[in-house]
């Protein structure tokens, strides 16, 4: 059957890989509404833009009046929530924008999607779901051994990560008070094409390329579990198809790796790839920086819901998804031109002292 989903947004990271996705690989109806803070990027969608099956609309979550005509204008059968502020070091700087956007945002979105499905016939109430995409970060830190389940105990330790944590709450509120269908997902660390350069992999490519040093915080080994964006947009939407309404679902590939490893994988294959004109390493550029406020030391997801209910295991491995990424970057110079031109420099952020790393 033909959906028609909206999506929030759907001009970051996630939100338009998604749907490239839903585009090209469904008959899907998609309405995109995004604020189009910073982190957004509209040509990220230029793949799906010339689609018949899709739509945009400039659309601020926090406003219940335009988030309702929203809604009524798509007329949903799913509705994906991805619009958030994301980055801990941002949160770090202004906690304000987080709590407004996630918090509130959330609980406005949840209002009008509420009026929006009592209003529907008995059989679309029935197909009708609210996925929530949510991340690792709300559990807190591992020590150096355990992994999170659908069944950790929530312990943010990060401005974001709370309010992402709270946002849960509230979504899971309005199922067991309300009624509405819900679904819940909490990914592993994300990375791929089109990244905004704030976060380690992009930053560490582009910084490497401009000859920048290359900060990593702390000792270097905070353990992170990545997931290439592609596969997590398919098991969200395995989730959208075949979850159980209320449950939660984690999702990663098993790919724990520290950060100091995550650069020195990079530069290896810049190394390769597109050596420095001096022949010597781009791991010469490496600099350990002062660490992170609060920085949780590990991560690490246990996917085994995915796998055994859903039968979802990721497609591309650590290396190969690296190695691709890296040279996604290469061969879109101009947008990454672009970006460090009007957006971001690759400063450092989230030093409550405010003092930067300039590279």
């Amino acid at each position: 059957m033909t959906k028609r989903i909206l999506v929030t947004g759907g001009c970051g990271f996630i939100g338009s890989a998604l749907i490239r996705q839903l585009i090209a690989e469904s008959d899907s109806f998609v309405t995109n509404i995004d604020k189009l803070t910073y982190a957004a990027d509209p040509t990220s969608l230029s793949t799906a833009s010339d689609s018949p099956r899709y739509r945009f609309e400039q659309v601020d979550i926090c406003n219940g009046e335009d988030i309702t005509r929203a809604i009524a204008n798509c007329g949903p059968d799913l509705i994906v929530h991805l619009a958030a502020e994301t980055h801990v070091d941002r949160s770090i700087d202004g906690p304000a924008p987080f709590v407004t956007t996630n918090v509130f945002g959330t609980f406005q979105l949840l209002e009008s999607c509420h009026a929006y499905w009592t209003t529907l016939p008995s059989e679309q109430q029935r197909r009708f779901r609210f996925h929530h995409v949510s991340t690792d970060e709300v559990f807190g830190s591992l020590s150096e051994e355990g992994l999170f389940s659908e069944n950790s105990s929530y312990r943010p330790n990060s401005p974001y990560a709370a309010s992402k944590a709270s946002s849960d709450h509230f979504v899971r509120a309005w199922h067991t008070t309300f009624g509405l269908p819900v679904l819940i997902s909490s990914c592993s660390n994300n990375y791929g094409p089109s990244q905004f350069p704030e976060k380690l992999i992009p930053l560490t490519i582009l910084s490497a390329l401009r000859g920048r040093k290359i900060p990593i915080y702390g000792d270097g080994r905070n353990v992170r579990d990545w997931l290439h964006v592609d596969d997590h947009c398919r098991a969200l939407r395995l989730i959208q198809e075949s979850g159980t309404i209320g449950h939660s679902y984690n999702i990663g590939a098993r790919n724990e790796r520290t950060n100091l490893d995550v650069v020195l994988g990079i530069c290896a294959i810049l190394d390769q790839i597109c050596p420095r004109q001096d022949k010597t390493s781009y791991g010469e550029q490496i600099s350990f920086v002062p660490d992170r406020p609060g920085h949780d030391r590990r991560y690490a997801i246990d996917p085994s819901k995915m796998e055994q209910e859903l039968g979802w295991r990721p497609k591309e491995a650590f290396e190969s998804g690296l190695l691709k990424t890296v040279r996604w970057y290469l061969e879109n110079v101009n947008w990454c031109e672009r970006i460090e031109a009007t957006r971001y420099k690759g400063e450092r952020l989230g030093l409550t002292t405010k003092s930067q790393f300039a590279g």
